[in-house]
């Protein structure tokens, strides 16, 4: 049976994408609107850590020659 994904992660990786934007995207609109209320630094943070488990989880290309 051929799967679609190619990557075993490849499913949690865009589900963490979709909270980490929605998250940001929240914290964005409350730093325009009411920046009391703002958690834009640990949106920020969230970001980073997303990139970082990305970049070492993430699928690697392997070297074609």
């Amino acid at each position: 049976m051929k799967t679609i994904l190619t990557h075993q992660y490849t499913s949690l990786y865009q589900f963490l994408i979709a909270i980490t934007c929605a998250v940001l995207g929240y914290n964005l609109y409350q730093e325009i609107v009411h920046p009391e209320n703002s958690r834009l630094t640990l949106s920020i943070i969230l970001v980073v850590l997303t990139y970082f488990t990305a970049e070492k989880y993430g699928q690697k290309e392997k070297n074609k020659i």
